[in-house]
């Protein structure tokens, strides 16, 4: 069988399938995005996430308050400080997100083959008849026939804890709908999706506005994910909106892609943002089963192609009760792995989960697994096809230090960089050993941190004294502290083969370092 056509390398000894993993400083190449919650905010817990391979925190705020999400960030702070391990904020808004009032936030018993009322009347209180909803115009957009879907922290698809709905009678702004299946919906948070269904709600909400102008500003976020990203233009009103909030103007914009409309135009998308965040929890219910794979498979091959990290989300649901994952699961992460995912954001699983640090962890050495048998090869052969003929001076030097790093079995990839373009174009080959981007400051940045949701590019911060573009001919000192964060790691060993990338003057210049000690 020709390995052109596979995803993994050949051949793969079944022998090497039962040696144990490696323990390494970079527990994978490919990154983690733990969601912080109510059983992930303890210095202890966030400690453990980072030191099992967490490199970016997200705060949700479709749900909980600027306060309480201020506490566990300052602890985030005194874990990275104590841990000396670099890790971004990312914001994730509540977007024009439907969901069930529940006051009193007792569990709610939903029987099939009967009959519950969906009102935008928030003064009444949830029953298993009746359930208030935070919109007023849910009548007028669906249609008799049509699927809504509720679950806690979005659809499950389990059936003890998720309902799905069908609409059976409109009733002024009421809709009344016919319980498909029982279930019981238990705690603080239930999602409302409707399957296919245009919601008339901007993408950034008011609400949104304010918690990015407010705790996002104070905190000067690296990332800002942008839930139910419909249009290109949704990207460009929230970047004129962060263009005006001081230092916000660096802040990364995630497209989070959770729906039909998403999909249809994620061409345009892809073009203005930054990155994508497939949410497979939403798309699994606008799309057929069958074909949220499909969607995964392309879209992450056209972020791979631009050089945009791809971002996957709803991996592993079942560890947020179990110590381990289903098979499944596990092969779901290996395989997003393979389709070449930057990351996998981790949800409930680490947010309201019993095991955060044992599913970050857990996740990190299916990656790191994962990643040992990926074709890299046909993925560069891929790339540089696409790039294709007359490659840009930066392609070019990117492209040569990956093929360089690779010819010479080299442990690992330096680069010197200040706006982290070249540190990123060199990841986007997707090269076999780390890439240690040795970012230089222009005065404040977040280049660093933005560089932790990238996969195989791992930071480390240069005195700011020293250019990234240098006129003499070598920057020893710079490379220096560099190849000492190498060792320290254990990534580079003594007799290694480095290669290193830097701008000289006007000129780029890939050089390969072979080790005395």
């Amino acid at each position: 069988m020709n390995s052109s056509h596979l995803l993994l390398e050949e051949p793969i000894r079944m022998a090497s399938i039962l040696e144990p993993s490696k323990p390494s400083f970079f527990p994978a190449m490919t990154k983690i995005v733990g969601t912080l919650g109510p059983n992930s905010r303890t210095v202890e817990i966030i400690s453990g996430c980072l030191k099992a391979g967490m490199s970016v925190a997200r705060f949700d705020f479709s749900w909980g308050d600027t306060e309480f999400h201020q506490q566990t960030l300052e602890n985030l702070k005194i874990a990275v400080k104590s841990t000396k391990k670099l890790c971004a904020i990312m914001l994730d808004t509540g977007g024009p997100e439907l969901q069930v009032v529940n006051k009193t936030e007792q569990p709610i018993s939903l029987e099939a083959d009967t009959k519950v009322i969906l009102t935008p009347d928030q003064d009444k209180q949830a029953t298993s008849n009746l359930l208030p909803i935070n919109f007023h115009g849910l009548s007028k957009a669906v249609k008799k026939g049509d699927t809504i879907f509720i679950g806690q922290y979005l659809f499950t698809g389990n059936e003890t804890t998720s309902v799905w709905l069908e609409v059976d009678e409109l009733s002024g702004e009421d809709v009344v709908c016919l319980i498909k299946n029982s279930a019981t919906l238990s705690g603080s948070l239930y999602t409302l999706h409707v399957s296919q269904i245009r919601i008339d709600m901007p993408t950034l909400t008011d609400k949104d506005k304010e918690v990015i102008s407010t705790w996002g500003v104070r905190n000067n976020i690296d990332f800002l994910s942008l839930s139910y990203t419909r249009h290109a233009e949704d990207i460009r009103h929230a970047r004129d909106f962060l263009s005006k909030l001081g230092e916000l103007n660096q802040t990364q914009i995630f497209a989070k892609i959770e729906n039909i409309e998403g999909l249809t135009h994620f061409d345009e998308i892809l073009q203005e943002a930054d990155g994508i965040i497939l949410s497979r929890g939403n798309l699994g219910i606008d799309l057929p089963s069958e074909k949220v794979f499909l969607f995964q498979k392309a879209a992450v091959y056209k972020c791979n192609m631009v050089g945009k990290p791809a971002v996957v989300t709803r991996v592993v649901d079942s560890m947020t009760d179990n110590l381990r994952p289903t098979r499944a699961e596990a092969t779901d992460v290996a395989n997003a792995v393979l389709d070449g995912s930057d990351a996998i954001i981790l949800g409930a699983e680490t947010l309201r989960g019993l095991y955060p640090v044992e599913t970050v962890s857990t996740v990190g050495k299916i990656c790191s697994e994962a990643e040992k048998v990926f074709n890299q090869d046909l993925y560069f052969k891929k790339a540089v096809k696409y790039v294709g003929e007359p490659m840009t001076h930066l392609e070019s030097i990117a492209s040569s230090a990956v093929r360089a790093a690779i010819k010479v079995k080299a442990s690992a990839i330096i680069c010197f960089t200040s706006s982290g373009r070249a540190a990123r174009l060199i990841a986007k080959y997707r090269p076999t050993m780390p890439v240690i981007s040795v970012v230089i400051p222009r005065l404040k940045t977040n280049q660093a941190r933005q560089s932790l949701i990238v996969r195989g590019l791992f930071p480390m911060l240069a005195d700011p004294r020293h250019p990234a573009e240098s006129k003499s001919a070598t920057n020893e000192s710079v490379l220096k502290v560099a190849l000492d964060h190498g060792k320290a790691s254990g990534v580079i060993k003594p007799h290694d083969r480095v290669v290193v990338c830097q701008k000289l003057g006007d000129a780029s210049v890939v050089k390969i370092l072979e080790l005395d000690e």
